[in-house]
């Protein structure tokens, strides 16, 4: 009887473990509370969700009716950050989540992007295409509403290609906040603005 016992034990106490490792994934309204925070008041109602679903998975929240796709924070990650993106990017960051979920590494997904954009598998928009970033601490994060106190903003402006000669940006910033070209004369080039300590 003793060894069904102590069998009994050490599986309570695997499970035990097992549960306090399981993601913490909050409900569909307050995960797009939260993903909704970085993009301008007007489009937050509107905006196309992604956000996770019970088992961990990333799902469509909310399909949307305007131009932006909002992200929601990633439960795996420490501290919280959300971002919302012009819907002509979702091309190629959709196919960068592609390539995260078959575990390649930034300069893989760079490469392989960059080829597939080559090609004209992945279609980038011609115009400036924008990114808001809202991001901070797991400390100022309220559950409960989905808000986030003493957040920053990072604002991204995508413009494949762009270099310093073609936009008269600097490569890199001079002063806090001020607009620079990451990435100039690559499919990655986009302009950073923020944040603003």
């Amino acid at each position: 009887m003793k060894p069904i016992l102590i069998s009994f034990f050490f599986l309570f106490i695997i499970s035990l473990g097992a549960q306090e490792g399981q993601l913490e994934i909050l409900p569909a309204e307050i995960q797009i509370n939260t993903a909704v925070l970085p993009a301008p008041e007007e489009d937050k109602a509107d905006a196309m969700v992604y956000g996770y679903d019970k088992q961990g998975k990333l799902v469509v929240l909310r399909k949307g009716t305007n131009n932006l796709v909002c992200l929601c924070d990633d439960p795996s990650k420490e501290g919280i950050s959300v971002s919302c993106y012009s819907k002509k990017l979702e091309p190629f960051m959709a196919r960068g989540r592609e390539l995260t979920a078959q575990g390649k590494n930034f300069k893989e997904k760079r490469e392989i992007r960059g080829e597939e954009i080559a090609s004209g598998k992945i279609i980038m928009p011609e115009e400036p295409s924008m990114m808001y970033i809202f991001y901070g601490t797991d400390e100022n994060y309220d559950k409960t509403t989905g808000n986030l106190k003493d957040g920053k903003f990072r604002y991204v402006i995508y413009t494949p290609f762009a270099t310093t000669e073609s936009t008269g940006l600097p490569s890199k910033p001079h002063a806090p906040g001020m607009p620079w070209l990451m990435d100039p004369g690559t499919h990655r080039a986009h302009i950073m603005v923020g944040p603003f300590n």
